[in-house]
């Protein structure tokens, strides 16, 4: 039976020929990973969406110097979080953020007295959303590097062989690290957030009070509109991640969604407009 990288390496064969059909197939297959990743580095839907655009254009340039030396998937996370982690026009590039403020906010923030702001949306919709966008948000406490490894780690399931190599620190190093990083976040969720940890923190009770702070937008539910998807449907990575903790239970929250609609527009739109000798053999 032909394997998932052999599939890829048939299309990217065909789409260094001028194949537009098969170039389309093939940055459709990844849209996903590439989405899921920026969303999570990044904090936004928003931000993920312009990240990915730019990322699936960056697969398409450079789609000729792949040489087969590892997979395609390997070859795609290697291109997304090296753009990744040296993007600045996200939002939280420009504010950001620490546990010590996400902590103090918990225990401090002023909750009550704020009018009703939820525009007839119900507030158990809201409140998933902000557990959503809030567990999201959290990541952006992490160091870019130490956020990364989380995602890969925790996310994917990166074996450390793999993930290693696309942050360039040995195995030993990366599990070491995402060791220790998951178990701050752990220990994070458990004395603040009452959804996820032994915290007093309730999305429900702080609806209002996100929606003051623009964290949520009724008028914009990006999580509970866009819904997850099985995992099965993301890139196939050779090896799943030893175990090395058993923290795995606290980030139930690192749910996978489907790529915005306007991506796959973006997709087929610009192999419209495009020549096709951008991707050609070098």
């Amino acid at each position: 039976m032909e394997s998932t990288n052999e599939k890829y390496l048939a299309l990217i064969e065909k789409a260094l020929d001028g194949d537009s059909e098969s170039l389309e197939t093939l940055l459709l297959s990844v849209q996903d990973t590439v989405f899921n990743l920026s969303l999570r580095m990044l904090g936004t839907f928003a931000d993920a969406e312009d990240a990915a655009q730019d990322i699936l254009l960056k697969i398409i340039t450079h789609l000729s110097s792949f040489r087969k030396e590892s997979s395609f998937s390997t070859w795609v996370f290697h291109i997304a979080v090296n753009h990744l982690k040296n993007y600045k026009k996200h939002m939280f590039a420009q504010r950001p953020l620490s546990f010590e403020y996400y902590g103090n906010d918990i225990e401090n923030g002023d909750i009550h007295n704020i009018p009703d702001l939820t525009q007839n949306v119900e507030t158990e919709i809201l409140a998933e959303e902000l557990k959503m966008s809030c567990t999201n948000v959290m990541l952006q406490c992490l160091d870019t590097e130490s956020r990364c490894i989380f995602i890969l780690g925790t996310m994917f399931q990166l074996d450390s062989r793999i993930a290693g190599g696309i942050l360039e620190i040995s195995p030993e190093a990366y599990r070491k690290r995402l060791s220790r990083i998951r178990k701050k976040m752990a220990d994070f969720l458990s004395a603040y957030c009452g959804e996820y940890g032994k915290g007093s923190c309730r999305c429900r009770d702080r609806v209002n009070y996100a929606i003051q702070n623009h964290r949520i937008d009724p008028a914009r539910l990006d999580y509970t509109t866009a819904g997850p998807i099985p995992q099965k449907t993301m890139l196939e990575v050779k090896d799943a991640m030893e175990e090395i903790d058993d923290l795995a239970q606290h980030f139930a929250f690192l749910k996978i969604y489907g790529a915005p609609e306007q991506m796959s527009q973006f997709i087929k739109d610009f192999l419209k407009s495009a020549s096709l000798s951008v991707v050609k053999k070098s």
